[in-house]
């Protein structure tokens, strides 16, 4: 699955010359709490709503409420947003978007196409594709089971299920770091008794059966 099939494309964004208060304005508008910097058309950094909190003074200030909102309008956003973030491309693949994430420990990732921004991928965006990839709200069954991990296991797999007239529509697999693995199978159907059985007969273990309905 590609970052162009599931990135929020053409995001908000706001002007890296922009004020403090246009940046939390447009955030309260549009719901938002990070927004893309951009200078002549060009990424240059993200503001997010913990950017802002940091710069604003504190609770304890002595500061009057119009002393920090004068102060507030003076300050741009290019001082408080964080600059040059990581970014990935609208073509790279979804796991390559959530490898960054982790490595980078940020939450967004803007999106381009060469040097224009094309859309920005979120955790929340990784994880949707991550159940919807795994079937995990599709009417049907999914199994776990644990397979050998050795070369033919999945034609085995495919060959058992297909003596039942059961069709996969997922599947994935979760290497245990032995010499077995497991293997969840999505399958069209609830009722899988024959099927389980057909599995334990040819030498697979049926560790877990969850069926959606």
């Amino acid at each position: 699955m590609f970052v162009k099939w599931r990135m929020t494309a053409n995001p908000f964004t706001i002007d890296s010359g922009a004020t403090v208060p246009d940046a939390i304005e447009m955030m309260k508008e549009h719901h938002v709490t990070k927004l893309p910097a951009l200078r002549d058309g060009k990424l240059v950094g993200i503001v997010s709503q913990a950017d802002i909190n940091r710069a604003s003074p504190s609770d304890a200030t002595s500061l009057s409420f119009g002393e920090v909102a004068y102060l507030l309008s003076k300050l741009k956003v290019y001082k408080v947003m964080h600059k040059n973030p990581p970014t990935i491309s609208a073509d790279a693949l979804l796991e390559e978007a959530a490898i960054l994430m982790r490595n980078e420990e940020v939450e967004i990732l803007p999106v381009l196409d060469g040097e224009k921004l094309v859309g920005v991928i979120t955790e929340s965006d990784v994880l949707d594709a991550f159940v919807e990839i795994n079937g995990a709200r599709e009417k049907g069954t999914r199994l776990v089971i644990e397979a050998d991990d050795q070369p033919g296991v999945m034609s085995r797999l495919a060959a058992v299920t297909g003596e039942t007239e059961t069709n996969i529509t997922h599947i994935a697999v979760y290497r245990t770091g032995m010499e077995s693995s497991l293997v969840i199978l999505g399958v069209n159907t609830l009722n899988t008794d024959d099927l389980e059985q057909t599995f334990t007969a040819a030498g697979f273990k049926v560790r877990y059966v969850l069926r959606n309905e």
